[in-house]
């Protein structure tokens, strides 16, 4: 279980070390309520630029509003393996990218390389951005704050895991259990008929990444099975999403008020 929040700079060498850690997931563009969020004492704040409701415009407001309240890390997880929006994200200052259907070395290589400047990457010096604010401006100093997650959640990624964890510099790889449900066959996120299959992809993933000495985390539906994943192997674990807590506590407060 994790110790309880760190300062948002030791996010990154905690990851590396394996440390258990938890994050939240934001979904919906509203920096005041991701500022309220960012106060509690997560681990890490996980924006989602890929499925949210938010683009580029809302990613620096995002880390802003984490930045605010110094308890947590931000990350954004970028629309793709794009070595442009992995630059736009880490200069909005997000301690690291999520960087999704990544399906293989190659991949991971690549966003890798959009993390980390010359002579180890491809990323820009980019000069007075957020991220000079937090992490300075030296190169070095800048690619040793911020994290590379790559996402195992398709098919190719599963056939190629150990390329991929074996990928030099990865930080991590990530677990998004809906679409790796699906590339198992499943007909919804969920589906009974591939219960096992899934157990035994997680299985294998957490321990593929346990040996290549890298960190392996795994979005979950709520706090408990949160807990559960960390039990089991994985190293850090995000809890669910704005988006979906939102819903909850509404319909919940509806149904108490109609008696």
């Amino acid at each position: 279980m994790s110790a309880g929040a760190g300062r948002p700079e030791e996010f990154a060498p905690r990851l590396r070390a394996r440390q258990p850690l938890v994050g939240y997931w934001i979904a919906c563009d509203n920096p005041v309520g991701t500022e309220r969020v960012a106060g509690l004492g997560y681990d890490y704040i996980g924006v989602d630029g890929q499925h949210g409701v938010m683009h580029q415009p809302g990613w620096q407001a995002a880390m802003m509003a984490v930045d605010a309240r110094q308890r947590a890390a931000g990350l954004i997880r970028v629309p793709s393996v794009d070595p442009v929006a992995i630059g736009t994200a880490l200069d909005s200052g997000a301690r690291g990218v999520v960087v999704p259907m990544v399906g293989d070395a190659r991949d991971a290589a690549v966003a890798v390389a959009a993390c980390r400047h010359w002579p180890e990457g491809t990323r820009s010096l980019s000069g007075p951005v957020r991220a000079e604010l937090r992490m300075g401006s030296v190169p070095a100093e800048l690619d040793a704050a911020a994290v590379c997650i790559a996402m195992v959640e398709t098919a190719d990624a599963l056939e190629n895991l150990e390329a991929i964890c074996a990928t030099p510099g990865l930080d991590a790889v990530y677990v998004g259990p809906a679409d790796l449900s699906v590339a198992l066959g499943a007909r919804y996120f969920g589906d009974p008929a591939v219960k096992d299959d899934l157990a035994a992809a997680l299985e294998r993933i957490a321990a593929t990444a346990e040996a290549a000495g890298i960190a392996c985390g795994i979005h979950c539906l709520d706090g408990a099975s949160a807990a559960e994943r960390l039990r089991e192997g994985f190293t850090f674990a995000t809890v669910s999403s704005d988006i979906t807590h939102l819903q909850q506590a509404a319909a919940g407060h509806l149904a108490a008020a109609r008696g």
